[in-house]
């Protein structure tokens, strides 16, 4: 009797749900489907679903093998091959339960939380964009049994890569080969190239045979690669794959470094020498004495802490970068990297040890590389403090203050490389030599270089690096953009009003900086709505709008077929109190940046800007492409292109 009343029920619920067929949501259950091409003729459809609470839902697929007369139904557009409810598969949730009725031996999983189902569907050569389907689903919510039906139409991304930011491959081999070159960079400072020809003699000389030294060698360079790697490797696993990132993008980890970069500078100029303590050295000196393998890695641990005075401002720099990367794998590939670059002429020198007496003489040379990255330590310790700058609105470091800040400081450089200034450390220089000459060429064109953006020249080299050219008082190129005819919003929908005294986006855009109130607009506008999420320490989110929405072609489509929401991560203003609420991982979200931040990890699953994604006036997504930083201009036009005919399309 108890089966007979569960199917009754079960029939009354989708015969309401064919009268509803045409929502696009329930009320009581959030569902978001997406669609993913393996290859020509197979997709992997993606399902989840989220009850509201009290309320559990019934699996969508059989329990114990045999069909489930209590449970949800998944319908493909009839166009699509049948397939069996058997391969639909449990990718993520719980069962919060297991529901059995007397006389009945059938067992029915509900899920409380959020639940992902995954389906493979093979598909018609003409099936190109999109697939659509209803389920049918069936909840239990104390002693009722809740139903309805959710009709959704999603794109189909070509394939996983591009539907993904997140940890690309191309991302990944530009921070190696940056850190990869850093690497080799700090092989010419004071505290590491007089150790090489030292260390490689060492080796050489002081094992049995050729094999065994040249194996010393390679494990010594191993380990320099270990000790850089694996505490990065460590954060990451302990404390999660955004833990760098929070770090590095945090104002008071921006405010330290800025202190750090600073007494590092003065330290290089020659007012004091920094080292950390001498027993950390002496204790790795020890352990290296005992030999064997183990002793080669403190001998590795030795060179790494008695460097750290040259090499510690390289790597904090690097670790800045490439946490700011927001994916978890990008700092620790990036030490890697860095590693690899340092320890490559221990191994290299060993292998071929006829090189060594090539190698230029230690002398007074190095300390005039310490000099040089000393200006340059204090050039990175001013993009530090402007990081904080913008995040808090102070107004300090504007984009002209800040360049004259490095238009003397590399104009200083210039000066010394060319003889013209000496510190109390230095040498006489009684003439130029030809290396000494180009880099001080160099410096003196970058000087020159950045001149004109004290009036308003792009500086696209420099986009990221510099303040955003909002930040300058008079800037002559943004004049066009200020008696251009406008774009924004009609006058029936409400211009943008939070957060406009302290945010906005450069080249005469009208933007909303919230996302209810820029839907709002969206609606009346019945525009679809482009979302950047974007930060104030964002050095891709600079160069994206420098080097592709400053385009005439990008410009006018922004300005004309979309309504703007820039969604800052990191901006630091306070939310109302009724405005605060606690975040999936149970913390209080109290600035507008973090709850920015969090509703791009719950609505995307991705920590990454820039990041750009489309959505309907329903505030669903137009495309499952979660676009990143791409200088292709013509590729973000397409993309454009493509999402707002699938805006179009919806709406007929």
């Amino acid at each position: 009797m108890q089966k007979i009343f569960g199917l009754l029920i079960v029939l009354a619920g989708w015969g309401m749900a064919g009268v509803q067929a045409q929502q696009v949501a329930s009320p009581s259950v959030a569902w978001k489907a997406s669609a993913t091409r393996k290859n020509d003729s197979t997709i992997l459809l993606s399902i989840q679903a989220i009850p509201e609470k009290g309320m559990s839902l019934f699996s969508l697929y059989p329990a114990n093998g045999t069909q489930n007369p209590m449970g949800g139904t998944l319908q493909l557009d009839s166009t699509l091959p049948s397939f069996s409810t058997a391969n639909i598969r449990l990718t993520a949730g719980t069962p919060s339960s297991v529901i059995t009725f007397p006389g009945d031996t059938a067992h029915y999983i509900v899920y409380a939380d959020s639940v992902s189902w995954e389906l493979s569907v093979s598909i018609p050569p003409s099936l190109k964009e999109s697939i659509s389907g209803t389920i049918n689903w069936l909840g239990k919510k104390g002693d009722e049994f809740p139903s309805n039906a959710y009709t959704f139409r999603v794109p189909i991304a070509n394939n996983a890569t591009e539907n993904s930011v997140e940890g690309s491959t191309g991302s990944w081999w530009n921070i190696f080969l940056i850190c990869f070159f850093t690497g080799l960079l700090a092989v010419i400072t004071p505290c590491v190239f007089p150790l090489i020809p030292v260390t490689v003699s060492f080796f050489l000389k002081k094992s049995s045979t050729q094999s065994q030294g040249l194996r010393n060698a390679l494990w010594y360079s191993i380990s320099i690669i270990l000790i850089y790697t694996i505490p990065t490797l460590l954060l990451t696993l302990i404390f999660g794959d955004s833990i760098l990132y929070r770090i590095s993008t945090s104002s008071a980890a921006n405010l330290l470094f800025f202190v750090i970069f600073l007494v590092f500078a003065i330290s290089f100029f020659g007012a004091f020498e920094i080292s950390l303590p001498n027993s950390w050295a002496n204790k790795a000196d020890q352990k290296a004495g005992k030999g064997g393998l183990l002793g080669i890695f403190f001998m590795a641990l030795t060179l790494v802490i008695v460097s750290f005075s040259c090499t510690g401002p390289l790597v904090g720099t690097l670790l800045g970068q490439t946490s700011s990367q927001g994916f978890g794998l990008a700092p620790v590939i990036g030490m890697f990297g860095c590693g690899l670059g340092l320890a490559l002429p221990f191994s290299l020198l060993a292998f071929f040890p006829t090189l060594l007496p090539a190698l230029p003489k230690s002398g007074v040379w190095l300390n005039s590389v310490k000099v040089c990255f000393g200006f340059i330590e204090l050039a990175l310790a001013m993009k530090f403090l402007s990081n904080v700058d913008l995040a808090y609105h102070w107004g300090l470091l504007d984009r002209d203050v800040f360049l004259v800040i490095w238009i003397v400081i590399f104009g200083l450089l210039s000066l010394y490389l060319l003889g013209k200034i000496r510190f109390s450390h230095d040498s006489p220089l009684p003439h130029l030599s030809v290396p000494r000459f180009f880099l001080s060429l160099f410096s003196l064109a970058f000087t020159l270089y950045m001149i004109p953006g004290l009036w308003g020249a792009p500086l696209n080299m420099l986009s990221g690096f510099i303040p955003p050219a909002s930040t300058q008082d008079f800037n002559l190129n943004n004049l066009q953009y200020e008696y251009a005819p406008s774009a924004g919003p009609a006058s029936n929908a409400k211009p943008p009003s939070k957060y406009v005294d302290k945010l906005e986006v450069p080249f005469g855009l009208t933007a909303y900086f919230d996302l209810e109130e820029g839907l709002a607009a969206a609606r009346v506008l019945n525009k679809p709505v482009m979302l950047d999420f974007t930060g104030h320490t964002c050095a891709n989110c600079r160069k994206m709008e420098e080097q592709v929405w400053k385009q005439p072609e990008v410009l006018r489509r922004l300005k004309n077929d979309f309504v703007l929401i820039s969604l800052y991560v990191d901006e630091t203003t306070e939310l109302p109190i009724s405005e605060q609420i606690k975040g999936e991982d149970g913390e209080l979200i109290v600035t507008v940046g973090d709850r920015n931040l969090a509703y791009e990890k719950k609505k995307f699953g991705i920590n990454s800007q820039p990041l750009y994604m489309f959505l309907d006036t329903k505030g669903e997504p137009l495309s499952t492409v979660r676009y990143g930083y791409d200088s292709d201009v013509d590729k973000f036009i397409a993309h454009l292109e493509e999402v707002r005919n699938e805006f179009v399309k919806r709406n007929k």
